[in-house]
């Protein structure tokens, strides 16, 4: 890179804001964060069928028009073309993007890759295993590899041969961010719903294991708030009845604010039952309201964000009766939870703080200019 000029690098992910997910928020975050030291341009693919160009945080963000997808996958054929016309030093892909791959490795583009690895393939796994080699050549010729949690990179089959590239840079959030809020929601919240809430966050999927959280609470007294939508909401919403929770359960959808319910909340739990939930960023936006958080013991980020018997506790995976204790134990020890709640609200000021991911992928960046690997 010559002196004086400032660095560019190409983002490419499936999807940008204002699209909802852990991955679109993280990228949004970074991008908007990384554009003060360098140039950064991003491209993903949009909803439609349509190619758009536009400037969301004085970033210009690229959408290329989605042909058909496999296994929720876009296939946007104008990548290849996008990575191929770049003039960045660092083309960084979110991964898993399949397509954005084979689009790289088409491209003939001559600079350098990063891949930041926030999941596995977990459940397409034949499709998986068929194009797994094709994601080892790719790994294999980046010049590093972002991971956003130890227990991620420890637990992962696929990242076991690139231990050396690997680099663990977790997911930050701007925690100032969250420490204001509108307190006459936050009252209004706790006069509608009582003064023992559980706060829930996320897409209706399976990998989120919302219904057993729903059938503990059978054994809990308090109101159950689950915050988001998605294509497990219609047979979510049968779960309190069969379970005779109605009273307990509210579906509240989409919340743009979602800041009130955090502050409004005794507990914030995350049910979790698969490695497909990587890390649980929503935990860090709970922790940085001084909430603790019961999260569940699987092989990802999950419990490295919340640490059990520190700033919440863990229980295993698809168990509705330890949820249940969990949830029971913080509801009734008003001093457990304050105690985990600050030691909550430390571990992301210290630890996964917005400036500091940003900082660590600078150092990333230009160590790898640096050496020219």
């Amino acid at each position: 890179m010559a002196a004086g000029r400032r660095f560019k690098v190409l983002h490419i992910g499936k999807y940008y804001y204002p699209s909802v997910g852990g991955i679109e928020t993280c990228l949004r975050l970074l991008c908007a964060g990384l554009k003060q030291h360098m140039d950064i341009k991003i491209v993903v693919a949009n909803e439609s069928n349509r190619c758009t160009l536009e400037s969301l945080d004085e970033i210009e963000v690229l959408r290329l028009g989605t042909l058909f997808k496999i296994a929720g996958a876009p296939i946007c054929l104008g990548m290849v073309e996008a990575i191929r016309r770049s003039e960045a030093d660092i083309v960084h892909i979110h991964l898993p993007n399949p397509f954005a791959i084979l689009a790289a490795l088409l491209s003939g583009y001559k600079g350098k890759f990063v891949a930041s690895y926030h999941s596995d393939i977990v459940r397409q796994k034949f499709l998986g295993k068929a194009f797994q080699p094709i994601l080892m050549h790719f790994l294999d010729i980046c010049s590093g590899v972002v991971v956003a949690s130890p227990n991620y990179l420890a637990s992962s089959s696929v990242l076991a041969a690139f231990q050396k590239k690997c680099h663990v840079i977790p997911y930050g959030i701007p925690t100032g961010d969250f420490q204001y809020y509108d307190e006459k929601k936050m009252e209004n919240i706790r006069g509608q719903y009582g003064d023992r809430i559980i706060v829930t966050v996320g897409r209706l999927v399976y990998y989120k294991g919302i219904e057993y959280l729903i059938r503990a609470m059978r054994e809990i007294d308090g109101r159950l708030l689950i915050i988001g939508d998605g294509p497990l909401r219609a047979s979510l919403e049968r779960e309190p009845i069969r379970n005779r929770v109605l009273d307990k359960v509210e579906f509240l959808g989409r919340i743009k604010d979602i800041l009130p319910y955090y502050h409004a909340a005794d507990v914030f739990a995350l049910p979790s039952v698969s490695r497909s939930e990587a890390f649980g960023i929503v935990q860090l936006e709970a922790m940085a309201c001084g909430k603790p958080v019961v999260n569940t013991n699987i092989a990802s980020g999950v419990p490295f964000v919340s640490i059990n018997e520190l700033t919440g506790l863990t229980v295993p995976p698809s168990d509705s009766n330890a949820l249940a204790k969990a949830i029971n134990k913080l509801l009734w020890d008003s001093q457990l939870r304050t105690g985990f709640g600050r030691a909550a609200r430390l571990r992301v000021q210290e630890e996964f703080s917005l400036d500091l991911m940003i900082k660590r992928t600078m150092n990333l960046y230009e160590n790898i200019a640096v050496s020219g690997e």
